[in-house]
């Protein structure tokens, strides 16, 4: 009994010797065909690791390695430029001789000044010369209704009209066209100074757009010099001249010739109701 098994035994060891022989073959030839079919795969994976695990080189020096650029962000809404400084006035044009028709203002006023001679005046400027006839009523109106201005000796008064009886114009025209009317009363304004002459206060455009080189106060202040002067006449007075170095020139002096050491002065009187006089011209 014991005999048989250890006859048993001795096959079965004898088997398991074989089997374990044939797999050790086997598996050589398999694994040599194995590896050669999955060595692509191996490798493929093995380059990829390294290029994974591959440190970036430093860059060169000099040659900074590039970064990205920041998404760009729209500009913002720019604000127009400002608007440029309005640029000087431009030299008014002068019309050196007018169509010689005149325009009357249809402006009229109330009296000014309370007492004396009631002077009822129009106001008219001659075509073509670039001057709004109501607007030229309206700054003589404001220069004769001013208190430094003549109704302050309360001899006389005035009222702009633009129809009916009037004892004066004050007509505003270009130089050719003063002068023609200024030559009626012998007098020679040269195309550049105003007159009164006849029932006329005549203004030169010239000097009514540009000023005077003696006058270095404000264009409306000249103007008011010219009314001022030359209703001055209209009314009785006569010419005068500087009173003493630095001192107003009076209105009625011809400041455009010079101010002889006065400061240049628009108005008969100041402030205070004082006459600003000076020497008399024969």
């Amino acid at each position: 009994m014991r005999a048989a098994r250890r006859s048993l035994r001795r096959r079965r060891a004898r088997r398991r010797t074989a089997l374990a022989v044939g797999c050790v073959l086997a598996l050589g030839v398999l694994g040599t065909a194995g590896y050669t079919a999955l060595r692509p795969t191996l490798a493929g994976q093995a380059d990829d690791a390294s290029l994974q695990a591959r440190p970036v080189a430093p860059p060169l020096t000099g040659s900074p390695a590039p970064t990205p650029s920041p998404t760009p962000t729209p500009p913002a809404s720019t604000p127009p430029p400002a608007a440029d400084a309005p640029p000087s006035s431009a030299p008014p044009q002068i019309v050196e001789r007018g169509s010689g028709d005149f325009t009357s203002a249809t402006a009229s006023g109330g009296r000014v000044g309370s007492g004396g001679t009631l002077r009822r005046y129009r106001v008219e400027v001659e075509d073509g010369i670039g001057i709004d006839p109501n607007g030229a009523a309206a700054a003589v109106q404001a220069v004769l209704a001013d208190p430094r201005s003549w109704t302050t000796d309360k001899r006389d008064s005035f009222q702009l009209v633009s129809s009916g009886s009037y004892d004066f114009t004050v007509k505003i025209a270009s130089p050719g066209t003063a002068d023609a009317i200024c030559a009626t009363g012998g007098l020679d304004t040269r195309g550049e100074v105003n007159c009164d002459v006849g029932k006329q206060v005549v203004v030169n455009s010239k000097r009514w757009l540009t000023g005077s080189p003696e006058f270095d106060g404000p264009l409306a202040d000249y103007r008011a010099l010219i009314i001022n002067h030359e209703v001055g006449h209209r009314i009785g007075h006569g010419h005068e001249t500087c009173p003493g170095k630095g001192k107003p020139a009076p209105a009625m002096m011809q400041q455009i010739y010079g101010l002889k050491g006065c400061t240049a002065n628009a108005w008969p009187y100041d402030a205070n109701g004082s006459y600003l006089s000076g020497p008399s011209v024969p």
